[in-house]
């Protein structure tokens, strides 16, 4: 048994938190320095001590970052939030700096890897490959200006999320224009001394009303309030943004930002993205083309002039086609899934599934008081492997979407690995799509842990190729939608679980406009691969173009959904990737039991097969082992046709 135990955090009250960031975070940058120092002045005689007093630099420099980018996105103190942004600066500089170390690049690349075992000689491919990416090679001006470049691109890259996280927009409307929309919903929102009732476009109030409100134009009013966030103030942060990295990648021989970003992920090359986009565009455009039009017939019956679906109609229609003719009323499902059951059922289920056992921490402190922590053991014999957080409901302040991040990056024998997963969920009725992206984002929080337990923190957790990092949770997300699965928490007022019959025709109903959603997709990765291609003058007419082009719903004039996709900072050129790893997770699928998602066998199999090595190999070959030949193309395509 180890005797590892989880970060100590401080109390939530107070200056404590602005302090222990700082002096912690202070402590591993000095811990960093002087380890690269020592690495360069008292270098190891041996390939194998040189990659440990590596491995200790790179678990102080991801300390520092995985603090930071945390609590810069959820802490409620500003002064905390800030300083987590400042931080983090420190440590991308530092990064930059000892990736540019020609002293420590000699180290290096001088080293004898005859004697290193598997692994060991993996992360040494991957520390040179690292310095060469980082150009170290390139002569001392061009190294000072990638210096600059990088430092650069940290700081407009936090403005740009800095804008969309505070960036919340709000319409008013009447209470008649409420009409549609659940009950609860309503009470939630009352009018105020004027009459009108403010809507955000934050999930919570967004979501179902895009969905449920029968008003037209006051849902197209808060669609274009959704995506003019950022708008105008990030658009010179994008233009920084694709010219500094295209200028990065240039410096560093490649012809593009998407080669540089694609040549350390599973596709390979920047023309190989575009390639891909276009593929799933093209297999969708039968099914995107037949759901629409059932969607256009529909909007034809209240609105007989209307030519096309605008995406502020789709969801909206979509919803009532499912009611009329699916027999699925989203209102009635939503009853079925009350929050904290939800909570307590994604435990149980992945508990189950993954051998696990969640222990509430009451007594562990929190950042905010809506905050809970588990520890996470192993069933089979009661191992402590990590700490979770679950941080799931909105606020002032907070990141705006659904992720999970990392507090501590696990290594064995040093740290046990902790993660937070952060959510915008209401807190009493769910949409059932809710329930799936909670699903989604705890497969990820399941991947950071198990697959936390390695040598080398180089390949911890969530640290394969970053395009198939979503197929392990877009797998989970299949039992959130298996019938036997929902009734064990799914249940009503009275106590009534799910019905099976509307669990199959919520499927049903879930499959319709898949292939317009895969289209939409195909817009959104085609718009990182192109706008860092390309670096257009009018981010707004390409954005207008590549909609036309992929998009079966047509541009909202006035609006510039860039400068609140914060994709464009994180994912770089590669939103492709979820629908990349969609395609691998629909595969990985196809090795459960349909009949039994619970099947020991299996799951221990995927278990230790798939999430348990972490990075330590090639996503490839993970898959491979796993179902025991290379993963196709085969079971998306089935899935999108049918």
């Amino acid at each position: 048994m180890s005797d590892l135990t989880p970060l100590s955090l401080p109390a939530p009250e107070g200056q404590a938190y602005l302090a222990w960031l700082t002096d912690s975070c202070a402590a591993a940058l000095d811990a960093a320095r002087s380890g690269a120092d020592r690495l360069k002045t008292e270098t190891p005689s041996s390939a194998q001590a040189v990659l440990e007093a590596w491995n200790d630099i790179d678990i102080a420099l991801g300390s520092v970052a995985a603090r930071c980018e945390l609590f810069s996105e959820v802490h409620p103190d500003l002064a905390v939030r800030e300083q987590a942004d400042a931080l983090a600066q420190q440590a991308r500089s530092l990064a930059t700096q000892l990736g540019l170390d020609t002293e420590l690049y000699a180290v290096f690349s001088g080293l004898d890897a005859s004697d290193l075992d598997a692994e060991a000689s993996r992360l040494l491919e991957h520390v040179v490959r690292s310095f060469r990416r980082s150009g170290v090679a390139t002569d001392e001006q061009t190294r000072a200006r990638i210096t600059e470049i990088r430092d650069r691109l940290t700081v407009v890259g936090q403005q740009f999320a800095k804008t969309i996280r505070e960036g919340t927009r709000t319409i008013r409307v009447r209470p008649e224009q409420l009409d549609g929309l659940p009950q609860d919903w309503i009470d939630a929102h009352p009018a105020d001394d004027e009459g009108w009732v403010s809507v955000t476009t934050d999930y919570p109030d967004a979501l179902p009303f895009r969905t449920f409100a029968h008003d037209a134009q006051a849902r197209r009013d808060l669609s274009i309030a959704s995506l003019t966030i950022g708008y105008p103030d990030n658009v010179p942060a994008l233009h920084e943004i694709f010219g500094l990295r295209a200028e990065l990648a240039q410096l560093l021989g490649y012809a593009s930002w998407p080669d540089y970003d694609a040549e350390v992920k599973m596709i390979g090359s920047g023309d190989a993205i575009a390639a891909f986009i276009d593929k799933i565009a093209d297999a969708a455009d039968a099914p995107a083309h037949r759901d629409v039009a059932v969607l256009l017939e529909r909007l034809r019956r209240d609105h007989p002039e209307a030519e096309r679906v605008e995406s502020s109609d789709a969801a909206y229609y979509a919803e009532v086609h499912r009611r009329e003719e699916l027999d699925v009323d989203a209102q009635v499902v939503r009853t079925y899934f009350d929050f904290a059951k939800v909570r307590a059922g994604l435990l149980k289920v992945t508990g189950r599934l993954f051998g696990l056992t969640y222990t509430p921490r009451a007594d562990a402190p929190v950042w905010h008081e809506a905050v809970t922590a588990y520890d996470v053991t192993r069933m089979a014999d009661g191992e402590l492997l990590g700490r979770i957080y679950l941080d799931l409901h909105p606020r002032e302040g907070k990141f705006k979407h659904a992720a999970q991040f990392t507090l501590v990056g696990g290594v064995s024998q040093v740290q046990l690995p902790e993660g937070a997963l952060v959510c915008n969920l209401p807190t009493g009725l769910m949409e059932h799509d809710d329930v799936v992206t909670l699903f989604h984002e705890f497969g990820h929080l399941v991947h950071h842990l198990v697959g936390g337990h390695q040598r080398w923190a180089e390949f911890s957790g969530v640290a394969t190729e970053w395009d198939f990092v979503e197929a392990p949770s877009q797998m989970l997300e299949e039992w959130a939608w298996d019938a036997d699965v929902l009734r064990s928490f799914a249940t009503n007022a009275a106590g009534e679980p799910i019905p099976a019959a509307l669990v199959a025709r919520m499927r049903e109903a879930e499959d319709f406009g898949k292939g317009y959603f895969a289209r939409t997709q195909m817009f959104y990765a085609a718009l990182s691969y192109y706008l860092h291609l390309e670096n257009p003058d009018d981010v707004v007419a390409r954005t207008a173009e590549l909609q036309a082009r992929y998009s079966l719903f047509p541009y909202l004039p006035g609006t510039c959904m860039p400068t609140s996709f914060g994709h464009l900072d994180g994912y770089g050129s590669g939103y492709y990737t979820y629908m990349w790893s969609l395609v691998i997770a629909k595969d990985l699928f196809s090795a459960f039991n349909a009949d039994d998602l619970f099947d020991e066998r299996v799951a221990t199999r995927y278990r230790d097969t798939v999430l348990a090595p972490g990075g330590s190999r090639d996503a490839a070959d993970l898959v491979a082992t796993f179902l025991g030949r290379p993963f196709s193309f085969d079971a998306y395509a089935a899935w999108l046709a049918r």
